[in-house]
């Protein structure tokens, strides 16, 4: 397959740096014996499509308390898909690292169960929409906790390089472009008018609430 001038750029540049953090990482699989290949599946499976931390932005924006979560976090996943899976993807082209069949990161793929994706490699669209998502609710939330929600995005990008799907310099460029999605998305989400923020969107029936005081 013929790579684009950047995609071989992007390899030549960032060959040593990749195969250095693919190899420490594989030390888990070694160390484990495939201990934690299931739980970086899930981890995986959790950014797939970013269904489930789409719904999830949902869910908190559909919650009044945690509306600003949500509304942030939809605008980040939003602004990161159309960088990562519109464009860069798109322009650079990178092939996965298990394309190359005589490579040290094709044996390690076959190791730890040979997932395929459809898509190209450069930047982690995993790794972006996890950061897309992780940085408001770090950049809102109380500092004392918030700041687990980068575990997510670390995690995510860990499982990435670990299941041979991305090379480390993929997921470095996901984690730049998910902050940059996820703190332009916590400017725009303060601009959105406070209404938007008060709004109830169930309200309680008054007589329901009127029927429960006259049978007391």
């Amino acid at each position: 397959m013929t790579e684009t001038a950047s995609a071989l750029w992007i390899n030549s540049t960032f060959a040593g740096f990749d195969i250095a953090v693919t190899t420490a990482i594989h030390r888990l699989y070694e160390v484990g014996g495939g201990f934690f290949t299931p739980f970086f599946e899930f981890v995986s499976l959790l950014g797939k499509g970013g269904i489930f931390l789409i719904l999830l932005s949902l869910l908190l924006t559909f919650h009044k308390p945690t509306r600003r979560f949500g509304t942030a976090m939809m605008i980040g996943l939003a602004l990161g898909t159309l960088m990562t899976n519109c464009i860069l993807k798109v322009l650079i082209a990178r092939a996965r690292p298990y394309a190359d069949q005589s490579s040290i990161y094709y044996q390690f793929w076959q190791l730890v169960g040979m997932h395929t994706e459809s898509d190209k490699s450069f930047p982690s669209g995993h790794t972006t929409a996890a950061f897309d998502a992780c940085v408001p609710v770090f950049l809102l939330g109380k500092k004392r906790v918030s700041w687990t929600a980068l575990l997510f995005g670390i995690a995510m990008g860990i499982a990435r390089i670990y299941l041979c799907v991305h090379f480390p310099s993929d997921v470095v460029a996901g984690m730049l472009v998910g902050t940059l999605a996820g703190c332009t998305a916590v400017i725009i989400s303060s601009r959105i008018p406070s209404k938007w923020y008060e709004a109830e969107f169930i309200k309680r029936k008054a007589g329901a609430h009127e029927c429960s005081d006259s049978g007391k």
